[in-house]
């Protein structure tokens, strides 16, 4: 098969869809690999690396794609790349259709197989290729929450950890899975005070048995959610429904409640956010202001650390895009299960339901 990589082209997105033991790998296995020329360097791999590892190196993105059979990318087509995807052309990478009726209407249009990273999905309900960059994001909140939490870029000027004689910051996590547990994590490493809220008490109780003592955990609902937002300095969106919208947790009329200079963190802005006043942003950037609360809502935060994102993104992705590779797309789909569940448009019928749902269209089950 013929495999391309072409470079990124979202607003600072640094991250490539394959380092150059990726490449390596394929070639091995008797593939063909084409790179943008550029795509790797963001993250710090070179033309000259991947042409050691055995790719070919084109000039431009319309090359790439139309030389291709199948292509491996980080983050969503843009309107750019639209019109480049061929009838019949794999493409593989992170998609969030559910956040974006243009995208899903124009890979409808395009008659390709999408396989989104983010619905591939473990027997046990894990997602194996969201799950990295998830652990990426969910630390990450918590740097960039530290970070917009001081006076000068309108914050209220609270350091997380405090210091001997002034109380810590307080942390509330919507969502005990890999994002929020990461989140909670580095919070509590500074010393952070941390409310972490789920409807999963399974999630709940594992988070209880694994972290320090000024962690605590309580159900969500909307009651502890509108008690929890007046108390605390940093809150960050968590949460996660395989494929679909996220739900509004936070809503407009809950921001009078918070503090001046109080920040949100919403990572779920992928799926749409999970408050009600969330936008995507960018690295460039990557903060508003609404009614004296701080949004960080940039909807590719592992993007900002593009070497430790891309290897920890090749180092799940390439054992589906060896599949992929080497049977096809059907028969590797059909033979693991977990990468079927990834298949979200076929040839111009969505056959994933909570896309069509987020949408209210009716879907075509494979």
């Amino acid at each position: 098969m013929i495999v391309g990589v072409p470079k990124e082209i979202k607003n600072n997105e640094s991250r490539v869809g394959m380092t150059p033991a990726g490449v390596f790998e394929l070639v091995k296995n008797n593939h063909t690999v084409y790179v943008q020329s550029g795509a790797g360097e963001g993250s710090g791999f070179f033309n000259h690396d991947y042409q050691r590892a055995g790719a070919t190196i084109l000039d431009t993105i319309g090359q790439v794609y139309a030389m291709s059979d199948m292509i491996v990318k980080v983050k969503e087509p843009i309107a750019e790349e639209y019109a480049l995807i061929q009838k019949g052309q794999i493409v593989f990478t992170y998609f969030h259709f559910a956040s974006s009726e243009a995208l899903t209407k124009a890979m409808i249009e395009s008659k390709s197989i999408c396989i989104a990273y983010e619905t591939v999905e473990d027997e046990d309900g894990t997602l194996p290729l969201l799950t990295p960059m998830s652990e990426v994001a969910g630390r990450m909140a918590i740097q960039q929450g530290a970070k917009y939490l001081e006076k000068p870029v309108k914050g209220r000027g609270v350091l997380l950890g405090g210091v001997p004689g002034v109380a810590p910051g307080r942390v509330l996590v919507l969502g005990a899975g890999v994002v929020g547990i990461q989140a909670a994590k580095m919070a509590a490493g500074l010393g952070a005070h941390v409310t972490i809220l789920d409807v999963n008490m399974k999630r709940l109780r594992h988070v209880n048995d694994i972290m320090p003592p000024h962690v605590v955990t309580e159900f969500s609902n909307e009651f502890n959610i509108r008690k929890h937002i007046k108390t605390h300095d940093l809150i960050i969106g968590g949460v996660l429904l395989k494929g679909a919208k996220a739900p509004n947790l936070i809503t407009k009329d809950m921001l009078k409640d918070m503090r001046p200079g109080t920040v949100i963190v919403d990572v779920a802005v992928d799926q749409g956010g999970c408050v009600e006043t969330t936008r995507p942003t960018t690295h460039e950037n990557p903060t508003y202001i609404v009614d004296d609360v701080v949004h960080y809502c940039v909807a590719n935060m592992p993007g900002a650390v593009p070497y430790t994102s891309t290897v920890a993104l090749t180092n799940v992705t390439l054992p589906y895009v060896l599949k992929l590779a080497n049977t096809g797309w059907r028969t590797a789909c059909k033979l693991d299960k977990s990468l079927g569940k990834g298949l979200n448009i076929v040839e111009g019928d969505i056959v994933y339901k909570e896309i069509a749902k987020a949408f209210q269209w009716e879907p075509v089950l494979a």
